[in-house]
């Protein structure tokens, strides 16, 4: 059997919430028993599980995504916190040997972080992917993933976006051309 994962990705308030900064609204919280049962069960069976959550500085105008989307995830605001029942699971697991948290400041999860050595020094070969947007977090990790050599599993019923277009589009573009399996 192989060693997996499951990355939770960007499952926080301003990406989820009905006010927050950069919201999927609906759709994100549509997915929230989904994510939470999800991520409880990779706990339970006692695999890896990386919550890689958005991090940005206020008035950073180096930053890409600065042009294209309003302020969101700002270092030290509640906007970073996750949404709903999510965040009470992570503060009871928090401090389990399974569990990692960190910050990106890209799309990708890889891009510009550890998580690649963190996967391979734990053996592990199959990516499992929930959290949100599907078409730009989600899919630039899993992205990066396949270019990494990793098996990809996405979550249909654990991956949302604001725009259901590019949600539908990453559905396929997973499967078809990352050769993802969609459960």
């Amino acid at each position: 059997m192989m060693k997996k994962v499951l990355l939770n990705v960007d499952y926080t308030y301003d990406f989820v919430a009905e006010d927050g900064k950069l919201t999927c609204g609906g759709p994100g919280q549509a997915i929230e028993q989904e994510i939470v049962g999800l991520t409880k069960q990779f706990l339970d069976e006692g695999h890896f599980v990386v919550f890689a959550v958005d991090k940005h500085i206020e008035g950073d105008k180096l930053h890409p995504e600065t042009k294209l989307f309003p302020s969101h995830n700002l270092e030290g605001t509640a906007g970073r916190d996750f949404y709903g029942a999510l965040k009470h699971l992570y503060d009871q697991h928090k401090d389990e040997a399974n569990v990692h948290y960190m910050d990106k400041t890209r799309y990708s999860a890889f891009a510009g972080t550890d998580l690649e050595i963190k996967l391979r020094e734990r053996g592990i070969e199959e990516v499992h992917i929930c959290g949100v947007c599907t078409d730009i977090c989600v899919l630039h990790t899993a992205i990066d993933a396949y270019n990494k050599g990793f098996k990809i599993v996405i979550y249909k019923a654990a991956v949302a976006s604001f725009n259901e277009a590019g949600h539908e589009w990453a559905l396929s573009h997973f499967e078809n051309t990352l050769g993802a399996e969609v459960v």
